[in-house]
């Protein structure tokens, strides 16, 4: 969890607090939820060391019961995020909250994409400073040699930023598996591209806990229980 320092404005201090979102942080600022030392808080409010700030507890509670989390597994040709002249994953899904996906997927690729209304987890989820794993299965055009599974997990000069380290299992001749912290814009194909290798199919299985597992390509899944408890105590929510 990221430090605090003080003084910090009210909105960025209760998104550090896990109690919300900064935008959401506004919202209950400006129905007069948020108190500092006993009086009302207002937009852009600093925090002091040792103040005492509260959040109206029911408000709280109908915001995090407010909150879900889904497993998609986004098909092939299905862009993460709209694009003209593309179908992205709001438009094939059917969910009565409004959702968005946490981090992407190329189109060509496919596999698992955690879907939420909870803007707490984007940052915490994705920036590699947090180091969560994320697990691919892919399949490239010619044999995998340890040599080039080897430089893959050493790190890749793509345009001068060195890939971090990560973990690499092969799979079968020409398939193998890659653990990263981390997600550049088509880090994978690029670190291939670099070795020499071309990548002919590229899947997410796995998102920290969670796991692509037997769902079928564009359904999605409800997340609950242990399961979710463990993913967002990973997430130190």
């Amino acid at each position: 969890m990221e430090a605090l320092s003080y003084p910090i404005r009210i909105n960025r201090y209760l998104a550090l607090e896990n109690i919300c979102t900064r935008r959401e942080a506004d919202a209950l600022i400006e129905k007069g939820k948020v108190s500092i030392n006993g009086a009302p808080a207002v937009l852009g409010a600093m925090v002091q060391k040792g103040d005492k700030v509260e959040v109206a507890e029911k408000a709280v509670a109908q915001k995090h019961a407010a909150y879900v989390y889904f497993a998609y597994n986004k098909p092939q040709g299905v862009v993460t995020n709209p694009e003209k002249g593309h179908t992205s994953i709001t438009q094939t899904l059917h969910i009565k909250e409004k959702v968005f996906p946490v981090g992407r997927l190329d189109k060509d690729s496919h596999g698992l994409i955690i879907l939420t209304n909870d803007g707490r987890i984007t940052d915490k989820l994705l920036n590699p400073k947090y180091d969560h794993e994320k697990e691919y299965l892919v399949t490239v055009d010619k044999t995998v040699s340890p040599e080039f599974l080897r430089r893959m997990a050493q790190g890749v000069f793509i345009e001068g930023y060195k890939t971090q380290r990560c973990r690499t299992k092969k799979e079968g001749d020409k398939s193998f598996r890659l653990i990263l912290n981390e997600g550049k814009k088509h880090q994978i194909r690029r670190m291939c591209s670099v070795l020499g290798y071309n990548v002919i199919d590229l899947q997410r299985v796995r998102v920290l806990n969670i796991e692509l597992a037997d769902l079928p390509k564009g359904r999605f899944q409800k997340l609950g229980g242990k399961e979710l408890a463990e993913f967002l105590s990973r997430l130190e929510m």
